[in-house]
């Protein structure tokens, strides 16, 4: 194995049905952290929170994630400024880069096309998801929370935490690494 992986993990905007009129759902943290490939470490973990322009936290995405609307005031910054730490801090556009499915790479390309930002990450993205599940052999796919379970790892911090899940999601990468034929270029 060789090389860095950037994980990455998305919270946005929820409701328990459809978005009020005039919201949409939009990222309010990027969960980040970094795993190299030649030692397994796992680092530079942390949860960037981000101010949402075009929706609101509401109850229920609060009950699933933690993010309060006070949280996001005192520690939210803007959606341009999380991608420039991306870039200047984890050089997103030169390493490949991971999350556990597709709705993490579908939501960050909408949200830069939305509002008609460059796209940060480097070409190169692996579905642990699917990865997983080639390298279990298991028939489906199945959720992160039940990987970790199936692994016997622990869940380690709060799940739905964008830091925490990007954590748990490296710990699994990091298996099926150990588990495969080769390292991710």
């Amino acid at each position: 194995m060789s090389g860095k992986i950037i994980v990455i993990d998305l919270e946005a905007t929820c409701w328990e049905g459809n978005p009020p009129p005039g919201e949409i759902s939009e990222i309010i943290e990027i969960g980040i952290c970094v795993l190299d490939q030649a030692t397994g470490v796992i680092d530079k973990n942390r949860g960037i929170l981000i101010k949402p322009v075009h929706s609101a936290i509401s109850p229920f995405c609060t009950q699933l994630t933690t993010i309060t609307p006070d949280l996001i005031g005192k520690e939210g910054i803007s959606f341009e400024e999380a991608l420039h730490i991306l870039g200047k801090e984890y050089q997103a556009g030169q390493h490949a880069w991971a999350s556990y499915g597709m709705y993490d790479k579908n939501m960050l390309q909408k949200q830069c096309a939305l509002r008609h930002i460059p796209y940060p990450m480097h070409h190169k993205h692996i579905n642990v998801k699917e990865l997983f599940r080639q390298v279990t052999r298991i028939p489906r796919k199945v959720g992160m929370s039940q990987a970790l379970d199936i692994l016997g790892y622990p869940l380690q911090g709060t799940h739905h935490r964008g830091g925490d899940d990007a954590f748990n999601i490296a710990r699994i990468l990091r298996y099926c690494l150990n588990h495969s034929e080769a390292a991710i270029e």
